[in-house]
């Protein structure tokens, strides 16, 4: 019994397990969600909360260089420019270290960017840590995703681009990834919109989470790259032509080469994974509010 509750300190109290020697912890907190834990090695500044998993960095920035985008999903968000040309309206669910709203205000000033993030105290710890700033056109709502969408389909405001990016302690929150809650949030995009969706490639969920999305919208991009573990759900309401999307990232490259985004290697990927047929199981059951990914993590079944 020892063993076990000093293995259980080390990996969801302490921190130990999964932080380099080198790392110092800068701030921890424990708000009415998770456990916050910023840490520091060398130049690298990572936003965490408690997990089971080894992996529990949401959001990681570089001090000496805070545009780069450390994460490999964040410079893959960015690809969303190449579906919205002059995007008013931007929705980010989902804040973390604040990484990719920021960005998408330096790259499109004239933007009106709403995120929505449940958690106070993340947006206190993007703000303090994470050089994430508010403006009158980056605007961040602490409130739970479900609730504030369905406020926002009573409002006139419809979103070019919507990026979905709400992770709790273990994975996407259940009551966000199913059939009624896509539908809602698809309710929100223009006609001329796109919507990208941050999951893994080696979810237990991969296949009830694909047939879901493709149920909602049909045939999407499941853009992936190979460094990186994440998977990139692209669903636009209109599907730029090869010629079209390689023009665009041409235009994008060199204003996103701070950014550390290979867009045009990108866009290329994109044309090519398009035409490429379905790799999950299309008669996996699809997730509703009734039948949710918890009930499917418990019972193993998929």
């Amino acid at each position: 019994m020892k063993r076990i509750f000093l293995k259980y300190c080390i990996t969801m109290i302490c921190f130990g397990a999964a932080l380099p020697l080198s790392a110092k912890i800068l701030h921890e907190e424990r708000s009415l969600y998770s456990t916050i834990v910023v840490t520091q090695t060398g130049n690298t500044r990572c936003l965490q909360f408690d997990v089971r998993s080894e992996q529990r960095s949401q959001s990681c920035i570089d001090v000496r260089r805070p545009k780069q985008m450390v994460f490999s999903y964040t410079r893959m968000s960015i690809t969303s420019v190449l579906f919205a040309e002059a995007p008013k309206n931007i929705l980010v669910i989902g804040l973390g270290g604040g990484t990719l709203p920021t960005a998408f205000h330096a790259l499109l000033p004239q933007a009106r960017i709403d995120v929505v993030e449940i958690d106070p105290a993340v947006i206190s710890v993007a703000k303090s840590f994470f050089n994430f700033q508010p403006t009158s056109n980056l605007i961040v709502h602490a409130q739970d995703a479900r609730v504030w969408t369905k406020r926002a389909l009573l409002g006139p405001t419809r979103y070019d681009i919507i990026v979905l990016d709400a992770f709790n302690g273990e994975y996407i929150p259940e009551h966000l990834m199913t059939q009624e809650y896509l539908t809602e949030t698809k309710s929100l995009l223009t006609p001329t919109g796109v919507l990208l969706a941050n999951t893994f490639t080696g979810s237990n969920l991969y296949h009830n989470e694909s047939t879901t999305y493709a149920k909602v919208f049909g045939p999407f991009i499941n853009f992936r790259i190979p460094e990186s573990a994440n998977r990139m759900i692209v669903a636009p309401n209109i599907k730029p032509t090869d010629t079209q999307l390689k023009a665009r990232a041409a235009v994008w490259s060199d204003r996103l080469q701070p950014y550390g985004v290979p867009i045009v290697r990108f866009a290329r990927l994109l044309t090519k994974q398009r035409r490429e047929k379905p790799d999950w199981r299309q008669n996996a059951r699809v997730l509703t509010d009734q039948y949710a990914p918890a009930n499917l993590l418990q019972s193993g079944d998929e």
